[in-house]
């Protein structure tokens, strides 16, 4: 009877997990798991509800969905408008009748030169299209009606006589900004074209996770920030616009789905959408491609750079050594996210290098740490008995260094040269938090289109699994050349003159 037990409870729980437990109340949800997306305050508004609920937050809002589906979460909080994009594309999703609260959403200005004429005719052309009914047409055409296959965005006819704006968007968040047919497009986008036409700018977008558009916004790096929440301690710390669009927020759980397409139908229907439809797969190849120039860029400039700085404080003094050991400890230890993130919106803040570019400039320093690391192991592997040697048959210190050391120290450290290649193209995957789309985010943004997440997952990490191959490869060629093993008899007795 115990073992029947254990297994009914098995059963129960299983079932809960695939059918889903139908909460009727918010308050029902105590105790349980809710996921909210990261930096939206959303858990604020039933938090004194479920005081012991428990909030995971993810960077995407279709995560969720998948957390749901799969148990990780027992509901998520989302905007009514967003829940209607989703419920098309997985209609066994449903939400409590009742809302957990509503909330107002604006603009947040960027902290620089223009900060006050932008926060003033940003008002402006909201208050004009509140009262010219504008908002709610670009309501209806993007939230009420949305067709994410037709649905389109103008995002020409720009004049620019007033410069270029730089808008911070999610880019993977339909229907407020999302790509369709390659360009960013979606509610907000066509607000601020709209607001860019009538107030002569050019608008440039990023598309940035959601979490980091208000701290970019804040040092100024972005010029606009789109659909900020408001709350009390952003109003403290942020310049915020008027209110353009409020929406409830609702509670989504699991219902009930009929006709289940089966499971090939939705593997077809996955392959389409992921690399048909739009020509997705252009995407991937683009994403690919940035994630390659990065890699290679990062590889080139950071060998040079490791290999000067080692030349330089090879023979150096104390201090010259002891600066660069500072240097080595700073950037060895700070996470690759920080780092990037600390020289895209800090020490780059004020200019307009891309992100990819920070990304090289970033990416190069961390492997010039690795280099002079990998030079330092495989020098000191060369007995110093090999220097003096050279020096007696009458080389200078630089011939030493570069005929004789060099070419056997370079034994010891390409493995590791070989690894550190794969650990950077694997660190690049993180760009897309400084508005790269590279391949991680591109995967990323696909997503949050098809509601998928086995082909873009998949075909991401094959990508990722073929350009590492390819580089190590390249690398295993260099190490196989200068092999002294394998070196011929007479290039081995090249410049010995042999006694007759």
């Amino acid at each position: 009877m115990r073992r029947i037990a254990v297994l009914l409870t098995i059963l129960a729980v299983l079932s809960a997990s695939v059918f889903g437990v139908e909460y009727k109340t918010i308050e029902e949800l105590d105790g349980k798991n809710i996921g909210v997306q990261t930096a939206v305050l959303y858990e604020e508004l039933i938090m004194d509800r479920v005081p012991n609920a428990t909030f995971q937050y993810y960077t995407m809002p279709n995560d969720m969905i998948l957390a749901l589906q799969s148990g990780k979460v027992d509901a998520y909080l989302i905007e009514e408008v967003s829940f209607g994009v989703q419920k098309k594309n997985h209609p066994e999703l449903t939400v409590i009748e009742e809302p957990a609260g509503y909330i107002n959403a604006t603009c947040i200005i960027g902290n620089n030169e223009k900060q006050d004429r932008l926060l003033s005719e940003l008002n402006e052309f909201i208050a004009e299209s509140w009262d010219n009914g504008l908002l709610d047409e670009l309501y209806d055409y993007w939230i009420a009606d949305f067709d994410p296959v037709n649905d389109t965005c103008d995002i020409t006819g720009f004049t620019g006589e007033n410069g270029t704006i730089s808008v911070a968007v999610e880019g993977g968040y339909e229907p407020f900004s999302f790509i369709s047919n390659g360009n960013i497009s979606g509610f907000d986008v066509d607000f601020i074209c709209r607001f860019a036409r009538a107030y002569g700018y050019t608008p440039e977008f990023f598309e940035v996770p959601f979490e980091a558009i208000a701290p970019g916004v804040e040092t100024g790096k972005y010029d606009i920030g789109m659909n900020i929440v408001v709350s009390a301690e952003r109003n403290e710390t942020g310049t915020l616009s008027d209110v353009y669009y409020t929406t409830p927020i609702r509670l989504v759980i699991m219902g009930e789905s009929e006709n289940e397409p089966t499971f090939f139908a939705k593997l077809a229907d996955s392959f389409y959408k992921t690399f048909i439809r739009e020509s997705r797969w252009e995407l991937f190849v683009q994403g690919a491609g940035l994630t390659i120039l990065i890699t290679l860029s990062s590889i080139i400039a950071g060998t040079i750079l490791g290999f000067l700085v080692y030349i330089l404080c090879r023979k150096g003094g104390k201090i010259a050594n002891s600066i660069t050991n500072f240097f080595l400890w700073l950037i060895h230890g700070m996470p690759t996210v920080l780092l990037l993130m600390i020289l895209y919106y800090i020490v780059f803040g004020s200019s307009r290098l891309s992100g990819t570019w920070v990304s090289v400039v970033g990416f190069s320093l961390m492997f010039a740490c690795s280099m002079i690391d990998m030079l330092r192991v495989g020098c000191n592997a060369i007995g110093k008995g090999q220097t003096e040697a050279s020096r007696a048959l009458g080389y200078s210190e630089g011939q030493s260094f570069f005929r004789i050391i060099l070419p056997q120290a370079a034994q010891h450290f390409l493995p590791i040269y070989r690894n550190e290649v794969v650990t950077l193209i694997k660190e690049t995957s993180v760009v897309g938090y400084i508005a790269v789309l590279d391949l991680t985010k591109i995967s990323d943004l696909v997503r949050s289109r098809t509601y998928e997440a086995f082909f873009p997952l998949i075909v991401t990490a094959i990508m990722y699994f073929v350009i590492s191959a390819v580089l190590t490869k390249l690398v295993s060629l260099v190490e196989h050349a200068i092999d002294p093993k394998r070196r011929k008899k007479d290039k081995i007795l090249r410049g010995i003159k042999e006694e007759e």
